[in-house]
């Protein structure tokens, strides 16, 4: 424990001794080679002196603002249209500060766990990639692992530009994101990378966001453990000053004994007042690794995690609702884009027609989620491996998380995926699915590695369609594509009254596309 504590507060120290001089610090997220938003006002902030003024200029503007109480100074330079030519930001109070090399473009944030960890070098072809990755204008930022009690002002990182050299430790995922809307766009890409390997969806919430979905169980639980031990509460308030007078009661002991050559008594636990100890707990990763971001100007962001929530359902539709909403809050940038990836294939196909095992539950989930305003799904089932948690084809998971911002964010004719499904009617003993986003129209495909997916002709049929009348018994159906429609029925199943899809941990041969190649998304119309 006392490692993680000795590390803070020795920063939180140097912070108030370099103020003492009245120096300035800037966030970790203002130095060379950064990438501002463009088309937004941008926050510029730091710390300096009370009362010190600061100006801030770039790009011929400029602003000004006063230290508070706490040293914290912020302005808001105004919107600026897309600048790939690097120009320097100045920063003057007690001293001038120089940001060299700042472009002007787009930002996304991206985050999650592993798979969105996963660098180019572990991806598919990474030597090619890095070769080939000869793009000055995208820049990459790795916010360091800071599990943290505290709301973190700052960290210790570098903006990376991306070359040869520097790909190979950009999140792989975000890379090619940024790579396919840099080719489409023609604008500096500016990829904030904020991600942990094994992470549940819990620590990446902010309180706020638990509060949006208080009505839920887990989130009273979670509201009431942290406000137990918020200072600004009373009952938290208390707890740490009891935790402090144990510890001045247990600092006399320790002296005494040590004067009399003896080993102090054990520190008391009632001294360790916080949220938890873990990186997994509650609250902890957002107040470390997401806290310190805000409010830098950005366009929106992207989240590939899951598989530490992979035995969850409902309860992950609203945790989903409460990361969303609470960044947004956060941020207080409105309701900016958020895509995330459902999970992929995993383990082995079990294959049975009602499905529900595995990662089935999560990804409808995830698919519910799409309730949310301003946000959209990769669907990946077809690209994941049977026996690997990590898919190295991380080509496509960017490019499909990019087909969302082009079509949404940046308002491009495409369709965003492939179907997802949208109502179901009955008629003459046959269930007929409607979807959203056909685009050109619904084929059976068959995608191969990173090749593009191909239209299956010869002896076609849809597969993993499973359909159940009153009974609820779920047996495994036929299913054409009727139009834009897909038309579900069995012999058994007189009057069909629900359809499943793909719905499995592993539903290898699932084949439902559009004609631009993206795959349907998993799901159910029952809630059984």
């Amino acid at each position: 424990m006392q490692r993680k504590i000795l590390p803070s507060l020795f920063a939180i120290l140097s912070s108030l001794a370099l103020n003492l001089h009245g120096e300035t610090e800037l966030p970790a997220m203002f130095g060379d080679h950064m990438v501002l938003q463009r088309d937004k006002p941008v926050p510029v902030w730091g710390w300096s002196e009370e009362d010190q003024e600061v100006k801030v200029t770039f790009g011929g503007k400029s602003a000004s603002a006063r230290a508070g109480k706490d040293g914290r100074w912020e302005v808001r330079l105004p919107a600026m249209k897309a600048n790939d030519q690097g120009r320097e930001l100045t920063i003057e109070g007690s001293e001038k500060i120089i940001i060299k090399d700042v472009l002007v473009g787009e930002v996304w944030v991206c985050s999650g766990q592993s798979n969105m960890e996963w660098s180019v070098n572990g991806a598919l072809n990474p030597n090619e990639e890095k070769q080939a990755a000869d793009h000055p204008k995208i820049r990459h930022i790795k916010v360091p692992k800071i599990p943290s009690d505290s709301h973190e002002r700052n960290f210790k990182a570098k903006w990376q530009v991306c070359s040869p050299a520097t790909a190979g430790g950009f999140t792989a995922v975000g890379y090619y994101f940024g790579r396919t809307l840099m080719g489409q766009l023609d604008v500096p890409i500016g990829l904030i990378n904020s991600s942990w390997g094994g992470t549940r969806i819990e620590p990446w919430m902010p309180i706020d966001g638990y509060r949006i979905v208080r009505d839920q169980g887990f989130a009273q639980e979670v509201i009431k453990r942290v406000e137990a031990v918020d200072p600004s509460t009373d009952q938290g308030k208390a707890r740490h000053l009891a935790g402090i007078q144990s510890m001045k009661d247990w600092i006399k002991q320790a002296e005494q004994a040590v004067q009399a050559g003896k080993f102090p008594p054990s520190r008391p636990a009632t001294a360790q007042v916080g949220i938890g100890t873990s990186h997994q707990d509650p609250t902890r990763l957002y107040r470390g690794m997401i806290h310190p971001l805000v409010p830098y100007a950005i366009r929106g962001a992207i989240w590939y995690q899951g598989e530490s929530n992979g035995n969850e359902g409902e309860t992950y539709y609203h945790k989903k609702h409460g990361l969303v909403k609470g960044w947004r809050k956060v941020w207080g940038q409105g309701d900016f884009p958020f895509y995330w990836v459902q999970l992929a294939n995993f383990t082995n196909d079990k294959k049975t027609p009602q499905g529900g095992d595995g990662y089935a539950r999560i990804r409808d989930a995830e698919r519910k989620a799409l309730d949310i305003p301003n946000t959209g799904m990769a669907v990946i089932i077809d690209i994941g491996e049977t026996s690997d948690i990590h898919p190295k084809n991380k080509q496509d998971v960017g490019k499909r998380l990019a087909q969302w911002a082009l079509a949404k964010t940046y308002g491009q004719d495409i369709v965003p995926s492939g179907p997802i499904y949208e109502k179901i009617t009955v008629k003459n003993g046959k269930a007929r699915v409607h979807f959203s986003h056909i685009g050109k129209g619904l084929i059976i495909g068959n995608k191969e590695g990173l090749e593009p997916t191909e239209e299956v002709v010869i002896d076609a049929k849809l597969e993993r369609f499973a359909i159940a009348g009153k009974d609820k018994t779920w047996v495994w159906a036929d299913a054409v594509i009727d139009g834009d429609t897909v038309l579900v029925s069995h012999p058994d199943v007189p009057v069909p009254v629900a359809v499943r899809y793909a719905y499995s941990a592993n539903p290898l041969g699932a084949n439902l596309y559009n004609r631009e190649g993206f795959p349907a998304s998993p799901f159910r119309t029952d809630d059984w």
